[in-house]
């Protein structure tokens, strides 16, 4: 399905909601967008099923559609296509491509085949400019024949608030391409090296990249969608 279709059901297609997303902290919805002959699944996120968080402001749905137009930005397309749904069946919110995967596989099972380690440098590359608080393992999927990184709701704080598992990589070179493409961000990684420790910070900066971002009515009585999992 090409990208403009997919753009298209995500922003205008009528929305079935099937139920909520196991495991989820805030309210995630798995849904099916329609519109005429096509139809797609998908995960959303409206703004009135988010808890409030001390050092988050209200509107992380913003945050996972900005997650997306950085990594575009980027080049790397690590994260399925999001864009901001205003007028979803549960109000305004995210609403993001879903990749079938299988449950099988995380960050700690992905990162011992060599295979995937340009593809994680660059994940953990793009968790350092997003300034992202929140890459856990299963927020690593393989789908497709391809990693993507997923549930970004927790990024572009202006305080330094980088956390993740990805650490397998410090200290190693990144590659050239890597640094190209992130040195022209407003938040580039130090040229040449991914964070050396896990106590390391992210660039100076990276916390002030982004602007400010400045209830849950009905979402009580959505059930859990059977079969799907995820871990935010």
């Amino acid at each position: 399905m090409v990208d403009e279709t997919v753009a298209h059901l995500l922003r205008e297609g009528d929305m079935e909601v099937h139920g909520r997303i196991a495991g989820s902290s805030n309210a995630t919805l798995l849904v099916t967008c329609r519109s005429g002959p096509d139809e797609l699944m998908a995960v959303y996120k409206p703004v009135q099923g988010e808890r409030p968080l001390w050092d988050f402001p209200g509107g992380l749905f913003r945050r996972e559609v900005a997650a997306y137009e950085l990594s575009e930005a980027l080049g790397w397309g690590l994260v399925p296509m999001t864009v901001d749904r205003v007028n979803g069946p549960y109000g305004q919110g995210s609403i993001q491509r879903f990749v079938h995967e299988d449950g099988g596989d995380h960050y700690f099972t992905l990162r011992d085949d060599p295979q995937w380690h340009p593809t994680l440098q660059r994940m953990c590359a793009f968790d350092v400019v997003a300034n992202n608080a929140d890459r856990k393992s299963g927020h690593v999927l393989l789908a497709e024949d391809r990693l993507w990184a997923i549930d970004n709701g927790l990024c572009f704080n202006e305080e330094d608030k980088l956390r993740t598992v990805i650490w397998d990589f410090g200290g190693q070179p990144l590659e050239p391409e890597v640094i190209e493409f992130s040195a022209g961000t407003t938040c580039a990684p130090h040229p040449g090296r991914t964070g050396s420790h896990p106590g390391a910070g992210p660039v100076a900066g990276a916390s002030g990249c982004a602007p400010r971002i400045g209830g849950r009515r009905g979402l009580a009585a959505v059930p859990v969608a059977v079969g799907v999992s995820t871990c935010t």
